[in-house]
């Protein structure tokens, strides 16, 4: 990597825009974007789904991050000179080590039949972003792909199929644009015994490819020095860059319900549970927020080789507006889900609940690579 990534995911920012969403810098409102490049972020982070949409036509929500919403934002963060690492979840909606579900037109296809599947809609959709002038500089194959992806065909421990599919991506964007970094993302950065396992089957039967991703989130995923330990080992055994694909950490315990708009039965509530929050080394203030962000960059700039190439901090503008939660009734359903929906993320943002900038993001600024 020519540069220490300092990089956002922002899938939400369309949406949350469009549902009247503002975001301040001491007092003055400006474009999302804009503040967050003033603090040095240069890299954005998009997921893609494959038809966030019910049968009927009624949007899954969190974005609903389909092909059309995508290239929108993805052009908006190229013309700003920003890095773009495009996320496919090859899945109607979230996909993560708790769920794979095959995209609904893809639900009767044989395993040779999603294979081909993959490669077809990948080329899709790179050649659809190429033609919008919004090209990624980087491109992730599945998303947390610590179980496998297009499950039962693709479930751990099927790992020849999975190797198949996660190839079949690669070939696809490489197809398009031959010279593509690309990213294979798994969960539970800390775990050390999941990344080689998972890592070993893989190089054994996969394409290659160029980064390893990680998701590390404190009240999930086990201690700092349990993730260092990680990334110290793979960056030697497979001798590959790495990037925290997805990081936070939180703020407040502060309830942001009133916000939300929603009945106490409508609301999931914030992901970050007070049983969960006991065993983070962090306190969920604001200093500790900034504590932790620079601990993590410290951290990656610790890897042998300069192998620690940067982190995408997850939804840091997804503050609690009226509309926009991590499920709608329709995509409950496609999850089979009992919900409920709203917001889990606003005390992880990186803006307040007024959508004031964060000091956190001072400490991003004002880290030297």
């Amino acid at each position: 990597m020519d540069k220490f990534i300092k990089g956002v995911d922002l899938s939400t920012m369309e949406e949350l825009e469009r549902l009247g969403a503002k975001y301040y810098d001491h007092g003055m409102e400006k474009d999302v974007l804009d503040i967050l490049m003033d603090y040095g972020i240069n890299a954005v982070r998009l997921r893609l789904w494959h038809n966030p949409y019910s049968e009927t036509g009624e949007p899954y929500g969190a974005g609903t991050n389909d092909l059309s919403t995508t290239i929108k934002m993805a052009q908006k963060v190229r013309k700003k000179g920003l890095d773009f690492l495009l996320d496919i979840h090859y899945s109607d909606f979230w996909a993560d080590p708790g769920k794979q579900i095959k995209p609904k037109a893809w639900k009767n296809y044989s395993v040779e039949e999603l294979e081909q599947a993959v490669y077809d809609y990948t080329v899709e959709v790179m050649k659809a972003l190429e033609q919008a002038e919004a090209i990624p500089t980087m491109v992730q194959v599945g998303n947390e792909l610590s179980n496998g992806m297009l499950w039962p065909e693709g479930e751990i421990p099927n790992y020849d199929n999975l190797a198949r599919f996660v190839s079949s991506g690669i070939r696809g964007v490489k197809a398009v644009t031959p010279q593509m970094p690309i990213m294979i993302h798994l969960d539970n950065g800390g775990n050390n015994e999941l990344y080689r396992r998972w890592f070993d089957n893989y190089c054994k039967r996969g394409e290659d490819f160029d980064v390893i991703g990680l998701s590390y989130y404190p009240f999930w995923h086990g201690s700092l020095d349990s993730l260092s330990n990680n990334m110290k080992d793979i960056a030697k055994r497979y001798g590959k860059d790495l990037i925290i694909a997805e990081v936070s950490m939180g703020y407040t315990m502060e309830d942001y319900a009133a916000y939300e708009g929603l009945g106490e039965k409508e609301r999931k509530g914030m992901a970050t549970k007070p049983s969960l929050v006991e065993q983070i080394e962090y306190p969920m203030t604001k200093q500790g927020q900034s504590d932790f962000m620079l601990d993590i960059m410290k951290r990656l700039k610790e890897i042998p080789e300069n192998k620690g190439c940067g982190f995408y901090y997850w939804e840091p503008a997804w503050i609690p507006v009226k509309g926009s939660g991590w499920a709608t009734e329709a995509s409950l359903e496609y999850m089979k889900d009992k919900g409920p929906c709203g917001n889990e993320w606003a005390n992880q943002a990186l803006f307040d609940y007024e959508g004031n900038a964060l000091p956190a993001l001072e400490v991003i600024r004002d880290f030297k690579e």
